[in-house]
């Protein structure tokens, strides 16, 4: 396939296939009731894993990097995920503890985008949410040289099942770089799509005395 045919065999793939509900008539003050309100439409209409989200940090140099990752809570402080301190993105984040969140809902024709700085949470919550995992995920996270590189597949079994022995005696046990992050939000935009490209945006914007101002971007 040469060039040309990949370019005209993307640009043929269908896109903005899905339904986008009524837009907002009124707006909370805060964007995050907003998300927890669209995130709730999300999970009605049967979107798939709707709390799935892309995490984009950026590390030392500033070379961004982006992966996907589950979100674990809302709260009046922010957007809640977790990991590991030596993971890639918890070394970025040790470096330069400022990141964004992308959710993309497909069949509702839907996306949020939520930029901010991240704070890092190592007691009661980093606690809770290491406990709450099952035993295998909590095994794999205590055990992995998470983002090394693999040469042994059978030392990776072995360690793991070390870990699971130690969790059946000890069911309070938590990781020591298991950590909780915050991502305190800065700005957080809701779009909405439209077929015939007339998109919708709405934007939430912080400002110095910690409001939001909302506002409507051109699409």
């Amino acid at each position: 396939m040469t060039g040309e045919d990949i370019r005209s065999w993307i640009r043929g793939l269908p896109a903005l296939t899905g339904t986008p509900p009524q837009a907002p008539s009124t707006f909370p003050d805060r964007p995050n009731d907003l998300f927890v309100d669209w995130l709730r439409e999300a999970v009605a209409a049967g979107v798939r894993e709707p709390h799935v989200c892309a995490l984009s940090t950026v590390d030392e140099s500033g070379v961004p990097d982006t992966r996907y990752l589950i979100l674990k809570d809302v709260t009046d402080a922010g957007f809640w995920f977790s990991g590991s301190s030596v993971s890639m993105k918890g070394i970025e984040l040790q470096a330069n503890p400022h990141a964004s969140l992308a959710f993309y809902w497909r069949e509702q024709g839907r996306q949020i985008r939520i930029r901010g700085s991240v704070e890092t949470e190592t007691g009661p919550v980093r606690d809770a949410d290491f406990v709450e995992r099952s035993v295998t995920a909590r095994a794999v996270a205590a055990a992995s040289r998470t983002s090394q590189v693999l040469t042994d597949p059978d030392e990776y079994n072995r360690v793991v099942e070390e870990a699971v022995a130690r969790i059946d005696k000890d069911p309070g046990y938590v990781c020591e770089n298991w950590r909780a992050w915050c991502l305190v939000p800065e700005t957080v935009e809701f779009w909405q799509a439209d077929q015939g490209r007339r998109h919708q945006r709405w934007q939430y914007r912080r400002t110095e005395d910690g409001d939001y101002l909302r506002e409507v971007l051109w699409p």
